[in-house]
């Protein structure tokens, strides 16, 4: 009942503001007042309205001819904020400083956000092949080591409530069966660290690891490696450097 009388309380001004900024931070470019609408189903009357005032207020920009709208600058700055004033993300920034030096290679820090892992830090591999990852960043949990990591800190009918049956692929690598994606869960709690192998990005391997410092876990770390520079011996260091992370991790947070 709380919950029916909470949703009934929304601000329908305020719920849609929110949902046209979810639709332009998901969406990169400019978008046409016809396009918008097709999504987000407003009468276009009262979203042409709506998008003025965001434009007037800086979080949506226009384009030269005043037609075409995207995310403005404003949300970068909210955004920015959150990252900067995350007490989790400070206190990990020494180990993903380590762990990049001890590594060599591109290192994430991510966040599970609905069927989602956001990228909360990044630091990048000084080779001249490496891949490229933005703060902010938003990928599908199933098809990442960061996402299966922490899904693996869930119960089976957590991530069966949570995951849709049938999962969007990303690459030919990716599970689409949500069952068969439980069942390397399973392997992933045993060996406490998942493994993407190439299921996000053709030509990359990732290994994440998940930090419990709260169950079910919400953040992770991972490092991500091209095949082509990715050796046996490459791949038993950077497990044992996750791991080494890991444990620093849950010491620098044990007392947020």
């Amino acid at each position: 009942m709380a919950a029916a009388e909470g949703a009934g309380s929304q601000v329908k001004s305020a719920v849609r503001t929110v949902e046209l900024l979810e639709f332009f931070a998901g969406r990169p470019g400019m978008h046409s007042l016809a396009a918008v609408q097709e999504s987000v189903g407003y009468p276009k009357s009262s979203l042409y309205m709506l998008l003025r005032t965001l434009v007037d207020l800086g979080w949506i920009e226009t384009d030269a001819t005043g037609t075409r709208y995207g995310i403005g600058v404003r949300a970068l700055l909210v955004g920015t904020s959150y990252i900067d004033g995350d007490e989790v993300v400070a206190a990990a920034r020494p180990t993903l400083d380590r762990l990049s030096d001890d590594t060599s290679e591109t290192i994430h820090m991510a966040r599970l956000d609905g069927t989602s892992v956001v990228y909360l830090a990044t630091r990048q591999s000084q080779h001249y092949l490496r891949p490229f990852t933005r703060v902010g960043r938003r990928l599908p949990a199933h098809s990442t080591s960061l996402g299966k990591a922490l899904l693996a800190t869930y119960t089976d009918e957590q991530v069966r409530k949570l995951l849709p049956e049938t999962l969007e692929p990303l690459t030919e690598h990716t599970h689409t069966d949500r069952e068969k994606l439980i069942e390397e869960l399973a392997v992933i709690r045993e060996q406490g660290f998942a493994v993407d192998r190439e299921e996000n990005t053709l030509g990359l391997r990732c290994f994440g690891i998940a930090v419990p410092y709260r169950t079910p876990a919400r953040d992770a770390v991972s490092c991500s490696v091209p095949v082509a520079r990715l050796t046996a011996g490459h791949e038993q260091m950077i497990k044992d450097a996750l791991f080494d992370a890991r444990d620093r991790l849950l010491l620098a947070t044990r007392r947020l």
